[in-house]
């Protein structure tokens, strides 16, 4: 059966990348800080969605602080 694209489904904001993003990431340049949590509600020119690899591979400029907001998994 053929996946067709949902139009309520989000990608992930890497160029090229297809993949359906599960998370998303924003940014505080002033205190220099990524925050990366579950997917959001979508909309914010601000926030960037990520698949699952591309949230594993996260960097940060070196100085930057990352905080990660994880769901409970089963």
């Amino acid at each position: 059966m053929d996946e067709a694209l949902r139009t309520d489904e989000r990608l992930c904001s890497k160029v090229a990348c297809a993949r359906e993003a599960v998370a998303t990431l924003t940014f505080d340049y002033g205190d220099r800080m990524a925050a990366l949590g579950p997917l959001g509600p979508g909309g914010d020119p601000h926030a960037h969605d990520l698949c699952a690899l591309h949230a594993d591979r996260l960097s940060v400029p070196a100085g930057w602080l990352v905080i990660r907001h994880e769901t409970l998994r089963d």
